[in-house]
Parts: structure tokens; C-alpha cells; sequence
């Protein structure tokens, strides 16, 4: 399982967050898109950052890749 976390002070986007599991994952676009059911054109817009992702997409690469979303507590002062 990849983890995902969600920093405090240093805010990375989501977005950005899964482009990079997506580019460690090993798989190529191609493979990703076949399994998931995603259009490679889809996977390549998002990759570049022309677009972006509505939620059920997200769902599934999320659970393709074996993502877990982590935010750390807050810790109120």
C-alpha cells in the first residue's frame, strides 16, 4: 500500500501526490489505463497538468494503485 500524506506546513497538492505514485508505480500508462478502464489520453492530460480528475477516476486509480490518504492530527495550541 502507498501512502499518501497530507503535510502541515509543507502543502503538496493531491494532484501532484498521485502523478508521482503514478509515475513510481512501475506500470506504464498503458497498463494502468487497460486496467482501470481509464483512457490513456485521459491519464496523459492529467499527467501533464491539463486537466484534472473528477472523483470517481480518482477512486479508481487510487484503488488500483493501493492508496491510503494520511493526515496527520491537528494539534490545537
Amino acid at each position: 500500500m502507498v501512502m499518501i500524506f497530507i503535510m502541515a506546513k509543507k502543502r503538496i497538492k493531491l494532484s501532484d501526490q498521485l502523478r508521482h505514485a503514478i509515475e513510481t508505480c512501475g506500470q506504464p500508462r498503458y497498463r494502468i489505463a487497460k486496467a482501470t478502464g481509464i483512457s490513456e489520453a485521459t491519464l496523459s492530460r492529467f499527467m501533464s497538468g491539463n486537466r484534472g480528475l473528477p472523483m470517481k477516476t480518482l477512486d479508481t486509480l487510487a484503488d488500483y494503485l493501493d492508496l491510503k490518504i494520511i493526515a496527520p492530527r491537528r494539534m490545537d495550541k
